[in-house]
């Protein structure tokens, strides 16, 4: 079993430093390198640039809960997600659909049934 993970390409879990504006202040975030490539993914889906999606998701967390302790942690969640959601088909694999396009209430709502966190919604009669 491990040999799947052990023989992977090292260079997937080795770091990378990279500078991006937060809030108008340069600052560094250290992720391997997988990370690096599926938030590239993402950003490239709705037609961003890595530092675009990075200010993006920095700026709508602050807003959203006021700051952040770890970003670099809360990055490799977004990554985490993102491809667990695509393996429950939330996410479409077909990269020419923006993550912007997508309905989140619903993504979430089916997340929270999934997991047991929510209660379904009720249905138009």
């Amino acid at each position: 079993m491990c040999k799947l993970f052990i023989e992977a390409d090292p260079r997937l879990w080795q770091t990378r430093l990279k500078s991006v504006r937060l809030h108008g202040y340069s600052t560094s975030v250290r992720l391997e390198n997988l990370y690096w490539q599926v938030l590239d993914e993402i950003a490239q889906r709705d037609g961003m640039s890595l530092g675009q999606l990075l200010a993006k998701l920095h700026e709508e967390l602050v807003f959203a809960h006021g700051g952040v302790e770890n970003f670099a942690s809360f990055l490799r969640v977004c990554c985490g997600r993102y491809l667990a959601l695509q393996l429950e088909g939330d996410v479409p694999r077909d990269l020419a659909t923006p993550i912007r396009s997508l309905d989140a209430d619903a993504i979430l709502a089916r997340e929270a049934r999934r997991s047991g966190r929510g209660r379904a919604l009720p249905s138009a009669a």
